[in-house]
């Protein structure tokens, strides 16, 4: 069974997008049965050019990428999600829809690299994108889809606090 994962900032037009690239991206090297999406409270409709140009400069498709509501994952006819991950501190204080199958729900952190001075925004966008993987890659080197919904929020939590 696939394990679906849905990536969530305000915004989705940065973090989010970054992180979902790095799943699907490391996911199909390491031949995991992982789909990632993104998606925010209130999408900016776009998604900020650093984060694409940051993931196709590391060799990751961007392509169908858009910046959209967490509404499109929340209805009967989308993939069920197993895990949402925010990754903005804005959209884990929110309220989020709820979410059929209840999904393990953890929040790993980044400070927002659109804030960062102009001059500075693509190495900003680039430490945030490695700071991703770093995660990404901590969780994708544990059989995720084997493990019980117990052992897999445990796992989240401890890669969060790294």
């Amino acid at each position: 069974m696939t394990l679906n994962i849905l990536v969530l900032c305000t915004h989705n037009s940065a973090r989010s997008v970054l992180a979902e690239g790095m799943f699907n991206h490391w996911a199909q090297i390491l031949g995991k049965d992982i789909r990632a999406y993104s998606a925010g409270s209130t999408p900016s409709g776009r998604i900020n050019p650093h984060a694409l140009a940051v993931l196709q400069a590391a060799g990751i498709s961007t392509e169908g990428y858009s910046s959209k509501s967490w509404d499109e994952f929340s209805g009967d006819s989308v993939p069920e999600m197993h895990v949402v991950i925010t990754v903005c501190d804005n959209a884990a204080a929110e309220q989020c829809p709820y979410w059929p199958g209840n999904p393990i729900k953890v929040h790993w952190g980044y400070p927002d690299p659109s804030n960062a001075p102009e001059d500075q925004k693509a190495i900003a966008f680039e430490l945030t994108r490695q700071a991703i993987g770093y995660r990404v890659l901590q969780l994708l080197t544990h059989p995720v889809n084997e493990l019980a919904s117990a052992e897999l929020q445990a796992l989240l939590t401890r890669i969060s606090q790294n």
